[in-house]
């Protein structure tokens, strides 16, 4: 979907474990994206695991560069995990791990 300059985009992405939900949004200065299940959400750096620990929520961030942005949601498949809030380490998501890998700890 586009409105004027803003890109929106949410897709069913199928993983070896099963579909999750793909989402990204995309405007002139700048863009985040993330995946979710039912269980959590692996995204980009836009969003705070200390405030996602605070409500309970399941978060892992990987944090894209100026070489290499996380624009898309399959963009986070393949990246390493940069931060997690604490009920995603109470699943066994660890920093250093791919985004493929913390999805497959919310889909176990």
């Amino acid at each position: 979907m586009e409105i004027g300059a803003l890109n929106a985009r949410q897709e069913i992405l199928k993983t070896p474990k099963g579909d999750v939900l793909g989402t990204s949004y995309r405007w002139p200065k700048g863009q985040y994206c993330a995946i979710h299940t039912d269980r959590g959400v692996v995204g980009c750096g836009i969003y705070d695991v200390h405030i996602a620990s605070k409500f309970g929520m399941v978060v892992a961030i990987a944090r894209g560069t100026p070489e290499k942005p996380l624009c898309e949601p399959e963009d986070l498949l393949g990246a390493k995990i940069a931060d997690v809030s604490q009920p995603a380490a109470a699943l066994g998501i660890e920093i250093g791990m791919t985004g493929l890998q913390a999805i497959e700890k919310l889909l176990a």
